[in-house]
């Protein structure tokens, strides 16, 4: 199993930035994909980002430009930079993890994050 603890959510105006941390522990042997989705309110899951354990990223394109991955494997860890943030943004922001040969997919609790207009 691999625990996914999610951190840096919160209420921030539009135009700000808030960094999002997921910090996986447990079983984290072979972890390939880390990233992050997010879900709002009425609205399927969807992908953010994305980003390999050999550092190669994937966006959505409503965030280009605005967002930063990043990982650091020593500590398991990966962040989500957030500036220029729209009200659009707000959602439930979830961490996810692909571990081994077949896949498995982990998720986080979800953190909030609420962008005000």
């Amino acid at each position: 199993q691999v625990q996914l603890v999610e951190s840096g959510g919160g209420l921030v105006q539009a135009g700000g930035s808030l960094r999002l941390s997921c910090a996986a522990s447990g079983n984290i042997f072979s972890l390939n994909v880390m990233g992050w989705y997010r879900q709002a309110p009425g609205k399927q899951r969807e992908l953010v980002a994305d980003i390999s354990s050999g550092g190669n990223t994937n966006y959505a394109d409503s965030v280009k430009g605005r967002f930063t991955i990043s990982r650091d494997n020593a500590k398991n860890t990966v962040y989500l930079q957030m500036n220029s943030l729209k009200p659009e943004d707000t959602a439930v922001y979830y961490c996810n993890a692909v571990r081994g040969i077949y896949s498995v997919s982990y998720w986080g609790q979800g953190t909030q994050v609420t962008v005000s207009s």
